[in-house]
């Protein structure tokens, strides 16, 4: 991928047909959900004696309900056959569903458009494991946050194009010829789409389909939970839906009861949340500089959490008795534009939040598993939505506004976000690194392709700040295990960061052999199971900005595990506020700013000898070329 623009993707075949595939397929299923929401409300004497209200619940129900019984049932047809293949079946249904629903609105059937929505949401049940499995199929890993932040963005701009082209359909007509005519042709347009999708081969082969809905629910989320990681941001990801669902759902409540507009308000309130989302959504590959960047889940969490404080207070800002207020009216109110700004905001945050967690997930997922376990991420959010409808219902009899359910959400999204971070301290750890190379250097990680994205492997750097470790977790595609001197751990929070990001604290012999022998039966653990081990060869901060001499502990390792030493060079630290090289301190560059470049050489044989591995780290920590690519 372009490293200027993640749009370049869109021209490539690879990625634009199945992205255009998606964009059909999500602007149709919200146009027609839509549209029988708001004829059964607004027309409900020609469809049914049902209240309003009864039929929207039935209907988000049936739409639903297919996520939870066939996901299952899809990820396993995902992993075993050519992915573009279901796609293209599935968009075939989906123009048979069309047909079946332009039934429903000629005979002005209510059970045959229910029965038509059901259908809808099994399309999507089964095309929700191929979507996400997809991209780690077509994309390399450095554009998997770029793609799916296209992803989100198309998702969320085509969920409100849909909704608002329903509104417009039904404000100008009711014929059925009309609306069959638009749903049948975007069925089509996504099954022409999905023609250009090249063929990906199959990820499980052998894999035997079982048709067994329970025990291949429980199957999807063993799976899921099998690595640590994955599961813990599936969890988030359901989280965030539990989160939107609840929020969205009382949208329509809070403009009428506490802003006090018209409908054009809750289209306008709901643009603006869904144009948030698509600029968090493509932010997210600028800011993470196209790697898998896990500090943006936290700062997308913090986000999340300070914003529905904020739309808590303003939007009970607007006093009682206030004059209905239409779209244009409220935007010209200050209280107006706060509320604004702050579903704004909430939808850039949810960005942030929700598109690391997708890379991670197909970035770290087995790749012949990888559809399975999105399945079980779809059906725990469909069991987070119902779970989200659930509390709001609770909320409501409980005699609580949606100013202050808004309030409840940003109180859970704080305790739930801190609760994960505890769980899964990586999160943590890489938003102090992504912090600290935003906020206090620009560092530049472009040189640093040779470090393995998979394997053990041993990370030989120079030692020229307290930063350092920070800076490396950063440059980093994948988690560092830091092997650090047993002193720092007892720094208050410093030493509590760095046992939370599985530091391993190492000692002299002379000093506490007990510490050694534990930090290197720790070390061939973390090597045993693939891990990246950093140690500093100098065993101590440099002085004077030059390498100093290597201690030759990291050779044994790697002899005894067998494992390349990557070399790498840290350079602009020298002479920083937290180097040791005061006589180089530039005062203009001492704080922020610094500049900062890590590079990272070819790997090393095991074998290599102390006086290679060097002149080699020598080499790379001196490198002053500049900030451009090599």
């Amino acid at each position: 991928m372009s490293h200027n623009s993640q749009f370049s993707l869109l021209r490539q075949r690879r990625f634009g047909p199945f992205f255009a595939t998606q964009l059909a397929g999500a602007f149709n299923d919200n146009l027609f959900k839509q549209l029988l929401v708001l004829l059964v409300t607004y027309h409900a004497s020609a469809y049914t004696t049902l209240n309003a209200g009864v039929v929207t619940s039935i209907a988000a129900g049936l739409f639903i309900l297919p996520f939870v019984l066939f996901s299952a049932i899809a990820g396993q047809l995902a992993d075993k056959f050519d992915k573009t293949n279901v796609i293209q079946l599935v968009k075939l249904a989906e123009v048979s569903i069309m047909a079946f629903a332009s039934w429903g609105f000629y005979a002005q059937s209510l059970p045959l458009l229910l029965g038509a929505l059901f259908l809808m949401g099994t399309h999507s049940a089964f095309f929700g494991p191929v979507k996400y499995s997809m991209l780690p199929r077509v994309l390399e890993e450095n554009e998997l946050v770029g793609g799916n932040g296209l992803m989100e963005m198309g998702t969320f701009l085509a969920i409100l194009a849909g909704t608002i082209t329903a509104g417009i359909l039904v404000n100008s007509t009711t014929n059925p010829g009309v609306l069959s005519a638009g749903l049948t042709s975007l069925a089509l347009l996504g099954l022409l789409a999905s023609g250009f999708i090249p063929k990906t081969g199959s990820a499980a082969p052998s894999l035997v389909i079982s048709l067994n809905i329970w025990r291949q629910t429980r199957e999807s989320l063993r799976l899921a939970h099998k690595t640590r990681a994955v599961w813990l941001s599936l969890l988030g990801i359901s989280w965030f839906w539990f989160f939107g669902a609840l929020f969205l759902s009382q949208l329509p409540i809070l403009a009428k009861n506490s802003l006090h507009g018209t409908e054009t308000v809750v289209t306008v309130l709901l643009g603006v949340f869904s144009v948030g989302v698509a600029i968090g959504s493509m932010l997210c590959e600028k800011m993470s500089g196209g790697r898998v960047e896990l500090g943006l889940v936290p700062f997308g969490s913090i986000g999340l959490s300070l914003f529905s404080a904020d739309l808590f207070y303003s939007s009970s800002s607007f006093l009682p008795g206030t004059d209905v207020l239409t779209a244009m009216a409220f935007v010209h109110t200050w209280s107006g534009l706060r509320v604004m700004l702050d579903i704004g905001f909430l939808g850039l945050f949810g960005g942030f939040f929700i598109v690391p967690l997708y890379a991670l997930v197909q970035s770290r997922a087995d790749k012949a598993e990888q559809s399975r376990i999105i399945a079980a991420n779809n059906i725990l959010n469909a069991l987070f939505m119902v779970a989200s409808a659930g509390v709001g219902a609770g909320l409501v009899s409980l005699g609580a506004t949606v100013p202050q359910i808004i309030g409840v959400c940003a109180l859970l999204n704080a305790l739930v976000a801190a609760y994960i971070y505890v769980l899964l301290p990586e999160f943590l750890w890489r938003f102090v690194a992504w912090l600290t190379i935003h906020a206090v250097y620009r560092v530049n990680v472009a040189q640093t392709r040779d470090i393995p994205l998979v394997g053990a492997a041993l990370l030989a750097p120079n030692h020229v700040s307290y930063a350092d470790a920070l800076v490396l977790s950063a440059a980093s595609p994948r988690p560092i295990r830091f092997v650090m001197d047993h002193q720092i751990f007892k720094i208050p929070v410093l030493g509590w960061l760095f046992r939370a990001a599985k530091a391993i604290p190492i000692a002299s012999a002379k000093d506490n052999p007990e510490t050694l022998e534990r930090a290197y039966a720790q070390i061939s653990a973390a090597l045993q199971e693939g891990e990246l081990v950093c140690i500093f060869p100098e065993g101590r901060l440099t002085q004077t900005g030059a390498v100093g001499e290597l201690k030759g502990g990291i050779l044994k390792l790697a002899q005894t595990h067998q494992v390349p030493i990557i070399p790498l060079g840290i350079h602009g630290l020298a002479g920083s506020s937290l180097s040791r090289c005061s006589h180089l301190r530039q005062w203009t560059q001492s704080f922020l700013l610094r500049r900062v470049v890590v590079r990272a050489g070819p790997a090393l044989a095991p074998g290599v000898d102390l006086s290679v591995l060097s002149a080699e780290i020598t080499r790379l920590s001196s490198w002053s070329g500049g900030l451009q690519d090599s």
